[in-house]
């Protein structure tokens, strides 16, 4: 399959590394080709878009433990055929017996920093939060599904039973944990072959957490809230100091939210409300922005990049001046998505100059995540974003069970009297962008992405590819990406050097990256009731189209008979 090659009337352009999907009965688009393949068979199967991406999430637990995994959290925004959507919060949570000061922080570390002695809450049993993953796509199957967690699990049962062959991406993300995964003896056996990492093409069989996930398949959600996965769990916890327990399992609730609208040039952007940081922020950038001719400025040119850098810089300003969990901190989302309030905020922009944007805490958030995007032909949407927190969350295996854990208790400040510090039942506050676009009521695009705080500024992006910049789908999560909160600009490799050297002179100091967040993978919605789906280079992302194609650069996938 040949490249496209984009360029605006600007001059800019860039080149695709991997082509769409297209189909009309339905379309799966994650990370893994296994994992898209999973959802595949569920909509062949004659399922809908809930059944396939419950089956596409358990398989990412399975060939990306890196980034996901029963203990974990997730947010999962819905459409259903009606129209409606459904915005389910899953995301972890401080154990009962968490206190403000149950760590200790690093004496003199910066206050954006949550550095702990013995870093505690960032590896190991401590770091561990109450999870809500597992629960929250047992429930949206039972809600909204039409198949049984039985059959929707069994292509990740098969792949941890069987083994799949390790990726580049998966080898590498071992050799970056590998020091701490050698100090723990299940995680050292499993992805350690003589103290190295599994090395690619490698058969990576999962043989304790096949048996884990047929226990979740005969029992639901049960089987870690308040069951035999839920007493290993809890087991570990107390022998090695941890603080997860079972009331938390038992008691932990997922909750419906409603989403966040915004409006942008006549269309309708739906994201997740607080404690999700993306939908008020995409919102509020999407209200300063419409005051500028920003398909005029043209892609990737030094007045639009500028810009962007300056609108970002702004809501990291106002996240953390106001962020976090609704039922424990006020977060004035009425006052940050209100037009006037982007009025005022532009007024103050600097056009020819970088400015300095300040304001409270920074969030820390672990930027290895995992999304996809799934749609059937009947009109429902499921976009879901989910993960362990850091590469390999708390980087042990609990015995028996081949899940690891999350280390989301790094996500919260260590310090107390803080809008962030530690609090019992508090949840994490997250950058998960999984946002839709519609126009005239219909559902146009779905997309979202890994990469922790720089999830919702890419998201941001590729709603101004698509509808600014008038993208392709497949440009759209392919195009070159830029990143701050301020001081530091980062950039991708795309961005040439003119463009670099034109945003230095106004002032920003620069850092040129491979990637700006990780994999975006995104469904277009057209008149004719086709669907484009497109992954991008940034992972192993596969676009997988029901009455249509299956490709991922060139390279052909065959469904399991």
């Amino acid at each position: 399959m040949s490249k496209s090659n984009w360029r605006d009337r600007a001059g800019t352009t860039f080149t695709c590394e991997k082509q769409p999907a297209h189909g009309s009965n339905g379309m799966v688009v994650s990370n893994h080709p296994l994992a898209s393949a999973a959802g595949m068979e569920m909509l062949a199967a004659g399922g809908n878009a809930v059944d396939a991406a419950v089956a596409t999430q358990f398989a990412l637990t399975v060939v990306e433990p890196m980034m996901v995994g029963l203990v974990g959290g997730t947010t999962c925004h819905i459409r259903l055929a009606d129209g409606s959507h459904r915005i389910l919060d899953g995301m972890s949570a401080v154990p009962k017996s968490g206190r403000p000061d149950m760590y200790k922080p690093v004496p003199g570390a910066a206050p954006e920093v949550y550095d702990v002695e013995g870093q505690e809450n960032l590896v190991g049993p401590k770091s561990v939060a109450t999870p809500g993953s597992l629960r929250t796509w047992c429930q949206a199957l039972e809600r909204f599904g039409t198949m049984s967690l039985a059959d929707v699990m069994q292509p990740a049962i098969r792949h941890a039973a069987r083994g799949f062959a390790v990726t580049p991406y998966l080898s590498d993300c071992i050799q970056s944990a590998a020091p701490d995964l050698a100090r723990d003896k299940p995680a050292a056996a499993l992805l350690l072959a003589d103290g190295a990492p599994l090395k690619p093409g490698t058969r990576l069989v999962q043989g304790d957490y096949a048996e884990a996930l047929t226990l979740v398949s005969q029992q639901g959600e049960k089987a870690l809230h308040g069951g035999a996965l839920g007493d290993r769990l809890v087991e570990c916890m107390e022998k090695t100091g941890g603080f997860v327990a079972r009331a938390d399992l038992t008691d932990y609730k997922v909750t419906e939210r409603a989403p966040i609208r915004g409006q942008y040039r006549g269309w309708e952007v739906l994201g997740p409300p607080p404690p999700a940081a993306s939908g008020v922020h995409i919102t509020q950038m999407l209200n300063i922005l419409e005051g500028y001719d920003i398909a005029s400025l043209g892609f990737g040119t030094v007045d639009t990049l500028h810009l962007l850098a300056e609108v970002l810089k702004i809501a990291f300003a106002d996240r953390a001046e106001a962020s976090g969990d609704p039922d424990f901190v006020k977060v004035p989302v009425e006052r940050i998505v209100a037009k006037a309030y982007a009025d005022a905020r532009r007024s103050a922009l600097d056009l020819a100059r970088a400015t300095a944007w300040t304001g409270g805490l920074a969030a820390a958030e672990g930027a290895d995540t995992t999304h996809l995007t799934v749609a059937d032909g009947k009109g429902n949407v499921v976009c879901t974003t989910q993960t362990i927190n850091s590469l390999f969350g708390a980087r042990f295996i609990v015995p028996g069970t081949g899940m690891i854990p999350n280390n989301y208790m790094n996500n919260f400040d260590p310090r107390p009297g803080n809008a962030l510090s530690i609090a019992p039942g508090k949840r994490v506050t997250t950058s998960m962008s999984p946002v839709m676009a519609t126009k005239d009521g219909k559902v146009r695009y779905a997309l979202g992405l890994p990469g922790g705080r720089k999830i919702f500024p890419s998201a941001l992006q590729a709603l101004i590819n698509l509808i600014d910049h008038g993208m392709t789908l497949q440009e759209a999560v392919e195009a070159p990406r830029i990143w701050t909160e301020g001081p530091v600009l980062e950039v991708e490799h795309g961005i040439p050097d003119s463009v670099r050297k034109g945003l230095e002179a106004r002032g920003h100091k620069l850092t040129i990256m491979p990637t700006v967040a990780g994999g975006m993978n995104a469904i277009q919605f057209h008149d004719d009731g086709s669907m484009t789906g497109a992954a991008c280079w940034r992972a192993d992302g596969v676009a997988a189209a029901l009455g249509g194609g299956l490709a991922r650069a060139g390279v052909r996938f065959e469904l399991p008979r």
